[in-house]
């Protein structure tokens, strides 16, 4: 089945309209599969939404993917969830700007860091007071990555710019 970005009936009226020699195999998605589609990535947005929700009080689970993933069912399933979600304070407070490329304000970054380390750090403890070296080891390379990337693959907007061009 062939998915377009034109609504079905649209689609077909311009294949109607416009058939050639070998066009006789095109398929257009009918509207009960358009429905069943916008209605699973309405779940989808929802399931991805309240997962990064739950992933800005318990940073162990990745906020900014599962917001990202949100965005892109959304803008997928309804105009209306895609510009709600857009207009949100979440969205705006730390995904706006990482989203238009500038980056993250340095107050951002800190508080994402500094609650991951005390996470990752508790964790860590934990394990290591139990002698399990292994997943001790993989917990401190995904500390340092996550480090590293904080720090120089994310860029850092003054606070002073954000309110300039807010």
């Amino acid at each position: 089945m062939v998915l377009f970005t034109w609504k079905a009936g649209e689609f077909r009226d311009r294949c109607q309209h416009k058939r050639g020699a070998g066009d006789e195999n095109i398929e257009v998605e009918d509207g009960k599969d358009m429905k069943i589609k916008k209605g699973l990535f309405i779940i989808l947005g929802c399931l991805c939404l309240t997962l990064g929700t739950v992933g800005v009080f318990i940073p162990i689970l990745p906020t900014t993917p599962f917001y990202l993933l949100t965005v892109f069912f959304f803008a997928n399933s309804s105009e209306r969830l895609h510009s709600w979600f857009l207009g949100t304070k979440v969205y705006e407070k730390h995904f706006a700007s990482f989203v238009r490329g500038k980056g993250m304000l340095v107050k951002t970054k800190v508080s994402i860091m500094v609650t991951v380390t005390l996470l990752m750090g508790f964790g860590f403890f934990m394990m290591f007071r139990k002698e399990i070296w292994v997943p001790c080891v993989i917990l401190a390379i995904v500390w340092m990555a996550h480090v590293y990337c904080f720090i120089f693959r994310i860029k850092t907007i003054p606070a002073k710019n954000e309110e300039e061009g807010a």
